[in-house]
């Protein structure tokens, strides 16, 4: 499957995230919307990412910089994505279900979008940008030695706080998801 958006559906994404971009602007200080747009404009399978993001809810914004030649793109719907959600953790996860399996799985839904799922480091990045996953919660990259263990690790706000939790990696919820990242 080519992963390039036709021309009429790049200009209505590009209207979308721009207005977006603008009405929050403090999640991304020092970024002008004229440098994301060049970036995007040289990178149509990352314009594709981001439609996918926006296809399924996670209404995508630039969050700042990966490094100096980089834009970050990230979630910002304020709850984990509709789209994304009564998913276990990876594929490893959904085959050791017996019963009651999810529909797929965060790890190989964000590879197919084209997305990473957010680092434990990246999730409380975000929150620090806004409120997020006050009622959600959402997957996050596992560390290799806590999978191999058969754990997971997910992220939500309570209490006007974030916290970082574990669960099985094959467990699933309705209101657990995953946020995703795409670096320009």
């Amino acid at each position: 499957m080519e992963k390039i958006l036709p021309p009429r559906n790049c200009d209505a994404l590009l209207r979308t995230l721009e207005f977006r971009f603008s009405q929050n602007m403090g999640r991304h200080p020092g970024v002008d919307w004229s440098e994301v747009l060049a970036k995007l404009e040289g990178a149509p399978e990352k314009l594709w990412s981001l439609a996918e993001m926006e296809r399924t809810g996670g209404d995508p914004d630039v969050v700042g910089r990966g490094g100096a030649e980089q834009i970050v793109f990230v979630d910002c719907s304020p709850e984990t994505p509709k789209g994304r959600i009564n998913f276990c953790y990876d594929r490893e996860a959904l085959d050791s279900r017996k019963e009651h399996k999810p529909l797929h799985n965060a790890v190989e839904m964000a590879a197919a979008m084209g997305v990473e799922l957010l680092t434990e480091e990246e999730y409380i990045a975000l929150q620090n940008l806004g409120e997020f996953d006050r009622k959600t919660s959402s997957w996050l990259k596992t560390p290799d030695e806590i999978r191999k263990l058969g754990g997971a690790i997910f992220g939500d706000r309570r209490f006007g706080r974030t916290f970082i939790y574990h669960n099985g990696a094959a467990s699933y919820f309705s209101s657990r998801g995953f946020r995703g990242s795409v670096r320009v």
